[in-house]
């Protein structure tokens, strides 16, 4: 994908529209394109100074008190002396004031309908849910692959600004078999990868800024189920193909090992 096309279809992107295939076109694109990256933190900032600010305009003082002296009842001689002593500028002065206003009207509800997003979370699934599945397309689901947890944990000291928690669930019937580095919010993160029969799990590990623990929310995608939760400082995703209960368990188990 060139920039052309990626500037193109950044809104879309930003409001989870595009379909698979375009969405791991543009991560791929936006990751080693610095024009086009900056172009999506240029729109993610006008949404977010959008979403701040009211959208009023607020009328001159002046302006009010000529609208409700017009709407006054008066006589017709009246109305023929002030026509007589406004100057013919303040008329035009008029006409731009709601000019003004009607064009700040409009421009504002264009760029809100254009730029309403779906919640954080919602957009993150699709992040954590295109990069599952690129890595299984793009041969790419491991930077290490063990199966023993002292062994993954290690491998991420020194390439992350953080420790994630690895646990290895075999007994319970969901082995860790490695895990790579991936990229969620700007950010490198940690992506833990088991296995359940032939299916993998990809769970992103990031540290959450709140520290507050939640219970896991649920929710689906082509076909694939996706989990979310926060513990002990971190918050976790789980994306896999397996089936909701099993995907369930899993994470409760993870859970119950993670300190």
């Amino acid at each position: 994908m060139n920039c052309e096309l990626t500037q193109r279809y950044v809104p879309g992107y930003l409001d989870g529209e595009l379909d698979l295939v375009r969405t791991i076109e543009m991560e791929s694109h936006l990751k080693g394109c610095p024009t086009c990256a900056q172009e999506l933190e240029t729109l993610k900032a006008l949404r977010a100074a959008l979403r701040r600010s009211a959208l009023v305009y607020a009328a001159p003082s002046a302006l009010r008190e000529r609208i409700q002296t017009s709407l006054r009842p008066s006589s017709m001689p009246d109305v023929q002396e002030r026509k007589l002593k406004w100057p013919s500028l303040n008329i035009w002065q008029l006409a731009g004031a709601f000019a003004l206003l009607a064009l700040i009207s409009i421009t504002g509800w264009r760029l809100t309908a254009r730029l309403r997003a779906p919640s954080g979370d919602q957009q993150i699934a699709a992040e954590v849910f295109a990069s599952h599945v690129r890595s299984l397309e793009a041969n790419h689901l491991m930077d290490v692959a063990s199966t023993d947890q002292h062994t993954v944990k290690p491998w991420f000291d020194g390439k992350l600004d953080f420790s994630p928690p690895v646990e290895d669930l075999a007994s319970d019937g969901f082995p860790l078999v490695g895990g790579r580095l991936d990229y969620l919010e700007g950010r490198e993160i940690a992506a833990l990868v088991y296995q359940r029969r032939k299916h993998f799990i990809n769970v992103f590990v990031l540290p959450d800024s709140t520290e507050t623990n939640s219970t896991p929310a649920t929710q689906s995608r082509q076909g694939y189920n996706i989990m979310k939760w926060s513990h002990g400082g971190f918050q976790f995703w789980a994306v896999s193909d397996v089936a909701a209960p099993d995907l369930a368990e899993f994470v409760r188990l993870l859970q119950g090992r993670t300190p």
